[in-house]
């Protein structure tokens, strides 16, 4: 990260007040199921121009941002955040970062083939680039990237983060449609990088009892090992990381025995841990204990609890404790 700083900080003129950090805003400014066409628009461009303004050094870019603002300007933070917090997630994949402006940018530059299309693509190859260059040896990434520190450095399967990654990187080996304008050899670089992706989600399957059981929200960056992130959230079985890491793994063209393994055990211990939900069907608690397979629940002491009940005013209400969205995967299995 010391780069990044270095090269914001080049920006910034002694005596000069950096200008305000950008609004805040979601992966949702940045629309990527609009009509092939509508990627061509001033409003589309300008969107894309945003994104490029706002790539770190590294190639990365921040979280929570409103991509439909105006480009960021000289001096300015990369992150929508001030004072300390303005050098947090420089550079991340948690919250659909850099995966979503990848994937947008990619949109733009195939529905501006000429001159028009040339910054766009040399930033959605740069973003490839940190895509690799950000991935751990044993196939993982880390939720940001320049390393932060602490439970940002784990491997990041929460929010898909890790599955994302994967999938960008895929279609960049595939070349085509959005992504034909990727050289070969960076192509291959991504095809390997993805094929190791999948290798890490495989040996970081939990196993219990000689069970093999879902995955974690972070795994540890060495030994694949469960690791536990902010402090209500434990190293646990997490069921709806779960959830995307198997649907990634059917998706494969060409599923491995041990990926079909792996996506049997997950698709059971699914069955296994349905709750009844409220007016009937199923529900899940986003956490399970590895030890007993029961639901537990964090709070910001890191006390574990068994129930939503026992928990702070604050946390009770302030997280998704329960999920739904194993429900379509289990019945199309």
């Amino acid at each position: 990260m010391a780069a990044d700083k270095a090269a914001l900080s080049a920006e910034r003129k002694p005596g000069e007040t950096a200008p305000p950090a950008s609004s805040p805003g979601s992966v949702n400014s940045m629309p990527l199921k609009r009509s092939a066409g509508w990627y061509a628009t001033a409003q589309a461009r300008r969107i894309a121009d945003n994104i490029v303004s706002f790539q770190t050094p590294a190639g990365g870019w921040g979280k929570n941002a409103d991509r439909s603002g105006q480009p960021r300007r000289r001096g300015q933070a990369y992150v929508a955040a001030e004072g300390k917090e303005s050098w947090a997630f420089v550079g991340t994949i948690d919250n659909g970062a850099t995966t979503t402006e990848l994937q947008f940018l990619a949109r733009v530059q195939a529905s501006l083939p000429g001159e028009e299309g040339i910054a766009y693509r040399a930033s959605a190859l740069k973003g490839i680039r940190y895509l690799l260059d950000a991935q751990y040896p044993n196939g993982g990434w880390p939720q940001v990237y320049p390393l932060q520190g602490g439970y940002h450095d784990a491997i990041t399967f929460n929010d898909d983060a890790m599955v994302a990654a994967i999938e960008v990187l895929r279609r960049a080996a595939d070349r085509d449609a959005d992504y034909a304008f990727v050289p070969p050899a960076l192509a291959l670089e991504a095809q390997a990088s993805a094929e190791r992706g999948i290798a890490a989600i495989l040996a970081s399957q939990v196993t219990v009892d000689g069970t093999l059981t879902a995955w974690c929200q972070q795994h540890d960056a060495i030994t694949l090992a469960p690791v536990g992130a902010r402090n209500f959230e434990p190293a646990a079985l997490a069921s709806a990381e779960s959830v995307g890491i198997l649907q990634l793994l059917k998706r494969l063209p060409k599923q491995a025995p041990q990926a079909a393994a792996a996506v049997s055990a997950g698709i059971a211990w699914l069955r296994s841990t349905a709750l009844p939900a409220p007016g009937g069907g199923r529900q899940w608690a986003r956490f399970y204990g590895m030890a007993t397979m029961k639901p537990i629940f964090g709070d910001r002491d890191r006390s574990i609890h068994d129930k939503v009940g026992d928990l702070s005013p604050e946390r009770r209400s302030g997280y998704a404790w329960y999920v739904t969205n194993p429900t379509k995967l289990l019945d199309e299995n």
